[in-house]
């Protein structure tokens, strides 16, 4: 990246950042603040994304399905009506945070000049994800006992039994391509989208080369902020 690309990246990440921050959606006790999640995403992708037929099909890829109200896990991190909007917007949160100084110090390696990346790419490859969670878990009720003693039907989250999914990241990386066909050209975000849960999403012969994707810094750097978000926020 040259200066221009490098100023440019940092003055795109600052204003992202400003959009984040006057929706505030995390608050300092740990809780999301679901009502502001949508109008914060939709802020930042319509000022971010330059192609704005995409930046459309994208928010109307998210309404049309249940991206706004799906849960992030069945068990686990943001399991709640909501939950994978939530979580994804606090990873974007997290790219954004460390972006600068990640980058700042990825300069500094030989592999520099192999890759650009623009706040664009660490936008769209936060959001985009964990859009195979997207019409993945459906409700199913249990019986359970309240606090009174008394039976009562509790409802669960559960992976649909009918879902076809091309595996974890792969399946994102189909849904982001078909909302925005011309990241089909964009390897960068297609390689952090498709290895962000590292060795857990591979088969054995991906596994061969993996070390070779963490040349790119943005697999690298979606890989910290999903983590930081789940494991730091709880989200």
């Amino acid at each position: 990246m040259n200066e221009t690309e490098i100023s440019t990246f940092n003055s795109e990440i600052d204003k992202l950042l400003e959009i984040y921050n006057q929706y505030n959606p995390l608050q300092k006790d740990g809780t999301i603040m679901i009502e502001s999640v949508k109008p914060c995403i939709t802020e930042m992708a319509n000022y971010i994304i330059r192609d704005k037929s995409e930046a459309s099909a994208l928010l109307d890829k998210m309404d049309e399905t249940d991206f706004w109200t799906a849960p992030a896990s069945s068990r686990f991190h943001a399991n709640y009506k909501g939950g994978l909007s939530a979580h994804s917007l606090i990873v974007i949160r997290q790219s954004l945070f460390f972006a600068k100084t990640f980058m700042e110090n990825f300069q500094l390696c030989e592999n520099r000049d192999k890759y650009t990346i623009t706040a664009e790419d660490v936008f769209v490859a936060a959001l985009c994800h964990d859009f195979c969670k997207t019409n993945f878990y459906g409700v199913e009720y249990r019986n359970t006992k309240d606090l009174t003693g008394n039976w009562i039907k509790q409802p669960f989250y559960k992976t649909k039994a009918d879902n076809r999914n091309l595996g974890h990241g792969n399946e994102s990386v189909l849904q982001l391509i078909e909302a925005m066909p011309s990241y089909i050209k964009n390897r960068n975000v297609i390689e952090a989208v498709s290895r962000h849960m590292g060795f857990s999403d591979m088969s054995e012969s991906e596994g061969y080369n993996y070390s070779l994707f963490l040349q790119n810094p943005l697999v690298l750097l979606l890989q910290m902020a999903d983590q930081t978000a789940a494991q730091w926020f709880n989200c």
